[in-house]
């Protein structure tokens, strides 16, 4: 192999390792963008580290966000400058080729915070599925998740928010393809090219719109290691979507749609836990749904998406939690109660609040054995 064909290889691997290492930090990095990083590598005259820097963040990142990650995915590949000597060529400055980025795969568990490696015979068969910190945290519970595990899970909660219930809409979309209702108006309107003849048909099709969406959080004492993970996911869904409302509850209910909305987390978090005075504080369940009925049951509307929030600690009265329970399931669409203490496979509904909440004599909520943590990424 002739050394152009090796330092090409070299460029082309540096390259894949750099995409990937942005794609694990959260950018939007495909085929189409790593092609155009060699194209815009091979544009360039004299190549020169800075100017690689820049042709490639040009191409590799899509929006503002991305800067930050490229920044740092492009250090892990190619290494802090050093001072090129006389005799340094132009590739030199991109990284010693034979330095190839190490696999995401590693020896069953992710490798430890030293450089230190166990002796050949010692080694453990590598694991056959790769890992990354996305991985990791989709299985990880959210009490021991570090301030760096929450700042990179924000941009997976993002994503998620986006993804909305849908329901049917009264209102039909046009179509160009044959729906089942035709179009008179568009018709009309195209057969006056043919002479009034309607040679062409137009066609209109049923369309969907977002489903309302409730959330009631439980921010009592107990909850305490969840809340902040539960107030960014309902951040991310008031400020993604419309017709998202959001409520939190200890010993009496809040509204916090409006301190939640905007695009600025850390200040919509600061709001949301200031408007709420019994942060941290008892748990009445009950009391907090019979408010969310008979206050806000025009905001909830009929057809709405509820989900509550809670570990099922209660101190208030388990007859009134099943009442309010029954009664929020005949005006909403679906009813579903996330408990983050499921996750563990040993966890049992024990609790008065759960027991009232499972055996509500309408049957409104969903098995909390069957949801997991890892649902909420």
């Amino acid at each position: 192999m002739s050394e152009a064909a090796r330092l090409q290889r070299g460029v082309s691997a540096q390259l894949g390792a750099l995409a990937l290492a942005m794609r694990d930090a959260g950018a939007r990095v495909g085929v189409g963008e790593l092609l155009a990083a060699h194209r815009g590598l091979a544009a360039l005259d004299g190549v020169s580290r800075s100017d690689a820097r820049l042709a490639l963040r040009a191409v590799l990142c899509s929006c503002r966000e991305d800067y930050p990650r490229f920044e740092q995915a492009f250090l892990a590949v190619f290494g802090a400058e050093t001072p090129a000597g006389p005799d340094a060529s132009a590739f030199d400055e991109l990284g010693t080729i034979e330095r190839a980025a190490l696999p995401r795969a590693g020896f069953g568990d992710p490798p430890a915070a030293d450089d230190s490696q166990p002796p050949l015979s010692e080694r453990r068969a590598p694991a056959p599925a790769a890992w990354s910190e996305v991985e990791l945290l989709g299985s990880k519970d959210f009490a021991e998740y570090s301030d760096a595990e929450f700042a990179l899970a924000r941009d997976l909660i993002a994503q998620l928010a986006r993804r909305a219930p849908m329901r049917a809409s009264r209102r039909r979309r046009a179509v160009r393809t044959r729906g089942d209702v035709l179009d008179l108006r568009r018709t009309v309107r195209a057969s006056l090219a043919s002479g009034g003849e309607p040679v062409a048909r137009a066609w209109r099709a049923p369309s969907e719109r977002p489903r309302p969406v409730v959330f009631v959080c439980d921010v009592s004492g107990s909850m305490a290691p969840y809340a902040r993970m539960l107030l960014q996911y309902m951040h991310a869904c008031v400020a993604a979507r419309r017709r998202v409302e959001a409520f939190a509850f200890a010993t009496r209910l809040t509204r916090i749609t409006h301190e939640l909305s905007g695009r600025d987390h850390d200040h919509a978090l600061s709001r949301a836990t200031s408007a709420v005075l019994d942060l941290s504080g008892g748990t009445r369940i009950g009391a907090s749904l019979a408010e969310l009925n008979r206050v806000h049951g025009r905001r909830i509307g009929r057809g709405s998406s509820v989900i509550v929030l809670s570990d099922g600690w209660d101190r208030g009265d388990p007859d009134l939690l099943a009442a309010e329970m029954a009664r929020l399931r005949l005006s909403a669409h679906r009813l579903v109660w996330l408990n983050p203490l499921a996750a563990d496979p040993r966890y049992e509904p024990l609790t008065r609040g759960m027991q009232a909440a499972i055996h509500t004599p309408t049957g409104c909520c969903r098995a909390t054995r069957s949801i997991r943590c890892a649902s909420w990424r």
